[in-house]
């Protein structure tokens, strides 16, 4: 069975050091080492990172080291992203939100994580976002917290079964 590609936020990365979201997010990044998925970034992951401390930074590196796909903003992302902003899923202020749906759509991920429960991991938000999706072309997303992506906690840690 392949590998998952999950596409990982910027909520995820800096949840290591957040004790709300720290034992799932630090059981992604086991699962992430482990090679149980494959992380995917994107320059807008990298852009915000570097503004994070440096502990943060360090985390995005590791996940670079471990062979993380890069998606980077093109075209064809900026398409999408003029497609969710013109149905206004979310407000302009929250354009890097919709930038990393668009990437992950077009990099075709097989699942989001975001800790973002205001504008990312919300039914009526998700439904929105692949509603556009599938109106052009692409397949809907998956999207989830890691608290429901990781092996951490679970008596089988196949994540393939």
């Amino acid at each position: 069975m392949k590998t998952l590609r999950i596409y990982v936020d910027t909520s995820v990365i800096g949840g290591v050091y957040d004790p709300e979201f720290e034992p799932w997010s630090k059981g992604l990044l086991e699962d992430f080492r482990a090679r149980r998925y494959a992380p995917v970034l994107s320059d807008v992951t990298a852009a915000e990172v570097a503004k994070a401390p440096e502990q943060v930074r360090a985390i995005h590196q590791e996940l670079l080291r471990l062979g993380a796909e890069a998606l980077r903003v093109d075209e064809e992302a900026l398409d999408l992203l003029q497609a969710y902003e013109r149905r206004q899923i979310l407000g302009s202020r929250y354009r890097n939100d919709m930038l990393h749906i668009a990437l992950a759509t077009v990099g075709g991920v097989d699942v989001v994580v975001s800790w973002n429960f205001k504008h990312i991991v919300r039914l009526d938000k998700i439904r929105l976002f692949n509603a556009i999706n599938l109106e052009l072309g692409y397949a809907s997303l998956v999207i989830y917290s890691p608290r429901e992506v990781t092996t951490y906690e679970k008596e089988d840690t196949d994540p393939h079964g």
